[in-house]
């Protein structure tokens, strides 16, 4: 029940126990294009809503779900699936991450002759320059890509939709549809005082260097904590990528803000079972090493004599009707040599594609969809966190593969392909 993607958990872990690990891969990738992300990348609201959590530890879901993909290449069960036909429809999909690889994966098995766009010049979005190293090696989602084109996927790289090189109306005129996975970028910003200060840097600015150097590349004037106090502001899954790069580069310090309270350490009563808590979770960049500091708020960030930041103002507060309040008497002040804001995203960039596209947004500045994942141009779909909002990996899968079902619907007028709940009857998960 816990699955965004509806995975058919109780069958393949029977199978697992079973012995049976072909039948488990083919019931996991029934509902899942890419257990090898989702199996490591996953929170696990699954976990969460196992029976067995009523009352004791829950089965490790994602554990299998790792165990099966794994072993399934390694026994060469992991093959790919070109279609029998090709419809002569051309589709479009802007943005190499979860989804938009989702999306493109199913259509390309349907027979329409699939295009990716990605403005980066490796594929694979977030998963490629977001996701450190450590907590996903590249090697997974490079077979995937192989698997991918060998089906007949085509990639292209070092493109930015909605600029020069292929403007809105000329991507609406080369292909019968077009899906916008663009994910939602435009980060999060802390208006203090001293956020002009040199030191201070966007998450995003920060990991996609550490992973294009891990990857060999060189990368001129890299963001680096080697040697320095580091200040990770955000407590999310986000924050904890950037303290285990941190601790890899071999930081001074690292402490990581967060606003809200520290969570309990069991789930809380006012979130039963099968419901996702907010519990007090430990990733393996928080074993390393780094501060965890909670219910404080950055007031101000301090410079020095040459204009970077070299300390940190914060405050206690406490939630009181439904603001933060600070706390009399608890200012303080950290040093802070390099402040990472891992705060979010507020939603996808506006200037080029979208507002090329005229497509219409909500108050969230998300795209607007219906329910077929269709927005208000017609022709144009949009999939994962650009009509969601800042989501987890297994519900940016799910939606490109639904919204894979409605384009194909779209465009021949009926469709064999999985669709799940759509995005107005889904509960929001955070």
């Amino acid at each position: 029940q816990g699955c965004p993607l509806g995975n058919i958990i109780p069958e393949w872990n029977d199978l697992v126990w079973r012995g049976d690990w072909e039948g488990a891969i083919e019931r996991l990738h029934a509902t899942n294009n890419f257990p090898d992300f989702t199996g490591r990348l996953c929170p696990a609201p699954c976990e969460t809503a196992c029976v067995l959590g009523i009352n004791q530890d829950p089965v490790t879901i994602k554990n299998v779900e790792v165990a099966i993909i794994d072993k399934a290449w390694d026994s060469g069960l992991v093959r790919p699936q070109p279609p029998e036909w090709l419809s002569g429809r051309t589709v479009a999909v802007i943005g190499s991450g979860p989804a938009g690889l989702a999306a493109a994966q199913q259509l390309t098995r349907a027979g329409h002759t699939v295009a990716v766009y990605e403005r980066a010049d490796r594929i694979g979005g977030l998963l490629r320059y977001g996701i450190p190293e450590f907590k996903m090696e590249k090697q997974h989602l490079d077979r995937r890509l192989d698997q991918m084109r060998r089906e007949g996927t085509v990639f292209r790289a070092g493109v930015d939709v909605g600029g020069e090189q292929l403007t809105g109306d000329r991507l609406r005129d080369r292909y019968d549809a077009v899906v916008l996975a663009v994910g939602a970028t435009d980060a999060r910003e802390l208006p203090v005082p001293g956020r002009e200060l040199g030191g201070i840097h966007q998450a995003m600015e920060f990991l996609p260097q550490a992973n294009r150097v891990a990857l060999g590349d060189e990368v001129e004037g890299q963001i680096t904590a080697t040697g320095k106090h580091v200040v990770i502001i955000g407590g999310g899954d986000t924050g904890a990528d950037c303290l285990g790069t941190s601790t890899r580069q071999e930081a001074a310090s690292i402490t990581q803000l967060e606003i809200l309270p520290e969570p309990p350490e069991s789930r809380p009563a006012g979130q039963p079972w099968p419901t996702y808590p907010m519990v007090f979770r430990v990733s393996s960049a928080h074993e390393e090493a780094g501060e965890r500091v909670y219910s404080v708020s950055t007031t101000e960030f301090v410079g020095d004599e040459d204009g970077n930041v070299r300390a940190l103002r914060l405050v206690e507060v406490t939630f009181e009707g439904g603001r933060f309040v600070p706390v009399e008497g608890t200012e303080r002040e950290i040093p802070a040599d390099l402040v990472l804001l891992a705060m979010g995203f507020t939603g996808p960039e506006r200037p080029g594609l979208v507002e090329q596209l005229g497509v219409d947004l909500d108050e969230r500045g998300n795209i607007v969809r219906d329910a077929s994942y269709a927005s208000s141009v017609d022709g144009v779909f949009v999939a994962g966190d650009a009509g969601r909002g800042q989501s987890l990996i297994v519900w940016a899968i799910a939606e490109g593969r639904a919204a894979a079902a409605a384009v194909d619907r779209y465009l021949t007028g009926s469709t064999n392909l999985p669709a799940p709940i759509p995005p107005t009857e889904r509960p929001l998960v955070v």
